[in-house]
């Protein structure tokens, strides 16, 4: 049977319909809720087609899709509040790199996954796409060996480039 979950109540996003959206960086929406498998290793996986953030250099948009997989531990990100959260970087200037390691160290803060990855696919600009990966796997588990693993060999098919 499965558990009932009784976690919900201190969400503040889900079901809400007077969503406020921030505009800047704001860490501070994610919610999380109970994985109630904890004993179970599996992927969560999100595809995020719709990122933007700001160059900060230019101030001219970025758009990536962002693919976030982590195998949870005891806590699960809600995912209205990551939405959120991604929309936040719509005015946030940052380069591609920092925004995909942001995002990562904040779901390790929150949620202290078994293991975690997050790759940005941003649109060229200038004739040039950069797609920056990082991954983290809790240290001295097999997780570790596994993040240590996929960063070796996470892109050696380069996809077919017709779809930007």
């Amino acid at each position: 049977m499965t558990q009932r979950r009784n976690d919900l109540q201190g969400l503040t996003q889900l079901g809400n319909q007077g969503t406020g959206y921030q505009f800047d960086y704001t860490p501070e929406v994610l919610e999380v809720i109970e994985n109630l498998h904890p004993d179970r290793d599996y992927f969560i996986k999100f595809n995020c087609p719709e990122f933007t953030t700001l160059c900060p250099q230019t101030g001219q948009p970025d758009f990536a899709t962002v693919y976030i997989s982590y195998i949870p531990d005891q806590k699960i990100v809600e995912s209205k509040s990551l939405k959120l959260y991604l929309f936040s970087f719509r005015n946030h200037g940052d380069f591609h790199e920092d925004c995909i390691n942001i995002i990562m160290n904040d779901l390790i803060d929150l949620l202290d996954p078994r293991y975690i990855e997050v790759w940005g696919k941003f649109t060229p600009r200038g004739g040039i796409s950069i797609d920056p990966y990082c991954n983290y796997g809790k240290p001295d588990t097999r997780f570790g060996q596994m993040a240590d693993h996929r960063l070796m060999n996470h892109d050696l098919y380069p996809e077919k480039v017709d779809n930007r």
